[in-house]
Formats: C-alpha cells, sequence, structure tokens
C-alpha cells in the first residue's frame, strides 16, 4: 500500500498532468474547425484569426502575474480556480452566439490556460523530490506533446461529425473530474 506521500504525489501527478494534456489539445483542436467557425458566424479573416490568438494572448499576458499569484495565494488555489474558469468557458465558448462572444469566452479560456500553465509545473516539482522529478515532469510534458498531436485529428472528427460546438464540449467532463 502507497505511503501517504506517495500517494499525495500520484494525485498531484495525475491532476496536474490531466491538465496539461487539456489545455493544449483545446488550442490544437480549435484551429482544425476555424472555418466551421467562420461559416457559422460570418466571420472574416481578422475576427478568425481574434478566435485562435486570443486565447494565446492572454495565455501570455496572465503567465507570469498568475504564476506569481499563485506562489502568494497557493498554488492549489489558483490551479483549481484556473481549471474553473477554463472548463467554464469552454462551456461558454460552445453556447456563442456570436462570434465577439467566442473571441471573449476564447479569451476568457486562455486566462484559465494561463493558471493552469503557471502552477501545474510548480505543483509536480513541489511534491516530488529531486532524483523522481525528471521522471514526474517527463510524464507532464508528454501529455503536453499528446494533446497538441491528438488535437487536431479528434478536432477535425469532431467538427466533421458533430459540430465544432463539441471541441468546446468535450472539455468539461475532464475539467470536471480535475476539480473534483
Amino acid at each position: 500500500m502507497p505511503t501517504p506521500d506517495t500517494a499525495e504525489r500520484r494525485t498531484v501527478l495525475i491532476i496536474a498532468t490531466l491538465a496539461a494534456f487539456l489545455t493544449p489539445f483545446m488550442g490544437s483542436a480549435v484551429n482544425i474547425a476555424l472555418p466551421s467557425i467562420a461559416a457559422d458566424f460570418s466571420l472574416d479573416a481578422v475576427s478568425l484569426s481574434l478566435v485562435a490568438s486570443s486565447y494565446l494572448l492572454a495565455t501570455a499576458i496572465f503567465l507570469v502575474p498568475l504564476g506569481r499569484c499563485a506562489d502568494i495565494c497557493g498554488r492549489k488555489l489558483v490551479f483549481t480556480i484556473g481549471v474553473v474558469v477554463f472548463t467554464a468557458s469552454a462551456l461558454l465558448s460552445a453556447l456563442a452566439t456570436s462570434g465577439l462572444m467566442l473571441i471573449l469566452f476564447r479569451f476568457l479560456e486562455g486566462v484559465g490556460s494561463a493558471m493552469i500553465y503557471g502552477t501545474g509545473i510548480a505543483m509536480i516539482t513541489s511534491v516530488f523530490p529531486p532524483e523522481e522529478r525528471g521522471r514526474a515532469l517527463g510524464i507532464n510534458v508528454t501529455a503536453v506533446y499528446i494533446g497538441l498531436s491528438i488535437g487536431p485529428l479528434l478536432g477535425g472528427f469532431l467538427t466533421e461529425f458533430l459540430t465544432w460546438r463539441s471541441i468546446f464540449l468535450t472539455n468539461i467532463p475532464l475539467g470536471i473530474y480535475i476539480v473534483f
């Protein structure tokens, strides 16, 4: 039976790794759906580019400040809020009725993503001893690249056979699982 320390480390690794999968998956899957999104909302090229770039812009703007906030307020708190914001904004993105709403919800999703990015690795580093840290970080980084790789495939499949909105809805069960 694992000791509490081992169980805690395993839990942190699983939660941080699932979240590490979720954020790049969303970024890469949505790019495949952009033509369908443009058709639904009659978006021009500039507005359509904001659907993808608003997410990245928000992540870049808020990553360092929210990472510092996590150092002050607690990593677990900021991580949990980040997953809630990310998941809620994914739902709102799926329910968007205009291009502007989608862009704003994607920006909000990027803020949640910054909270996740800024805390996940720090949480892993804080619970794993130096001799186990490399393996744990390797597992986490692997999840990032799996998310980036599967995103276009699954995003294309969901867009083709369901709708682009289903891409956002796929994140909700995983986000809820991570929080609880």
